[in-house]
């Protein structure tokens, strides 16, 4: 039998989740403020995957039950770094973006591949592998996978740049 897209996406989600739990581990507080010029700090990065304070990425999943092909404005250059989460510590932030895409993960593990198959406008997207309209499975995937693993390789480049 089949895995279900859902549960796939997931599986997905858990992992990512957990490969950028391990790459933050070995960063300590002094690093975690740190960034190259014109470069994130490693807070700043999991404050960018944690998406707008107050809405957060789960929005840009539930917005497509909000509307038929609603659109979805995403900020990618938008670290999202705010004066409460400023406050935070690097292990608060990433013990949020893991609450984050748990619930994303609990969402996305109720939907049937009619849900999955709703789309949306996301012009930003537009030169993207999913393009413009992507389902929400695309999405899902394209957040968990293309997102999360993008600022592990960025994580992991500042680390290594802060560290020389």
């Amino acid at each position: 039998m089949n895995e279900s897209e859902s549960v796939k996406l997931v599986k997905l989600i858990d992992t990512k989740i957990s490969e950028l739990k391990s790459v933050c581990e070995g960063i300590d507080e002094q690093i975690a403020d740190r960034a190259p010029e014109g470069r994130w700090s490693p807070k700043q990065i999991l404050s960018h995957l944690l998406g707008p304070e107050g809405k957060g990425m789960m929005a840009t999943v539930t917005v497509f039950f909000d509307e038929n092909m609603p659109r979805i404005d995403v900020e990618a250059a938008n670290p999202f770094y705010t004066e409460n989460r400023a406050k935070m510590t690097l292990k608060e932030l990433m013990t949020e973006v893991e609450l984050e895409y748990s619930r994303i993960a609990g969402f996305a593990s109720a939907l049937d591949p009619s849900h999955l198959s709703r789309k949306a406008h996301i012009p930003m997207m537009k030169d993207s592998a999913i393009g413009e309209y992507p389902t929400l499975g695309e999405w899902i995937e394209a957040i968990a996978c293309g997102h999360i693993v993008f600022h592990i390789r960025h994580m992991n480049e500042i680390v290594q740049q802060i560290k020389q």
